[in-house]
């Protein structure tokens, strides 16, 4: 029987690590891909309702980026549904969906600074989330190795 004090590891532990087993790297790539599923969900829900039901938010009269809601429900919507699948590309391990999923993130980010006078609260807790997606799309080993 081997101890795992020692150093060694049971058969088939290394190789489990270097063929696509949980290491650092897949952690932080699920974490960002979850992020980006929960993230894209999201926003889908912030656009359904913004196409829904104009009454709920906050009426802004003298806003320097004023767009009818219905404008934002369907920017909303559609940004939320392209990060919700590249999320499932990321869990999956495409290189191009972390890269595109920068860029969705990016892009998530000025949506939701532009959507703060209408629910501020919502808006910043889309900020936080598309935070730390880039910081986990960022910090996960492998992009450029790849």
């Amino acid at each position: 029987m081997t101890s795992h004090a020692g150093g060694t590891r049971p058969n088939g532990a290394a190789s489990t690590a270097r063929k696509g087993g949980f290491s650092a790297r897949n952690g932080w790539l699920l974490f960002a891909g979850f992020l980006m599923i929960f993230g894209g969900l999201m926003m889908v829900f912030s656009g359904i309702s913004a196409l829904a039901r104009d009454d709920v938010f906050i009426p802004t009269p003298h806003y320097a980026y004023e767009l009818d809601l219905t404008g934002w429900g369907w920017i909303h919507l559609v940004l939320g549904v392209v990060i919700f699948f590249a999320g499932f590309a990321v869990v999956k391990g495409a290189l191009w969906a972390r890269i595109v999923g920068l860029a969705l993130a990016g892009l998530s980010m000025v949506a939701s600074f532009m959507w703060l006078p209408y629910t501020p609260f919502w808006a910043l807790v889309l900020l936080a989330v598309d935070g730390l997606i880039v910081w986990a799309l960022c910090t996960a080993p492998g992009l450029l190795e790849d």
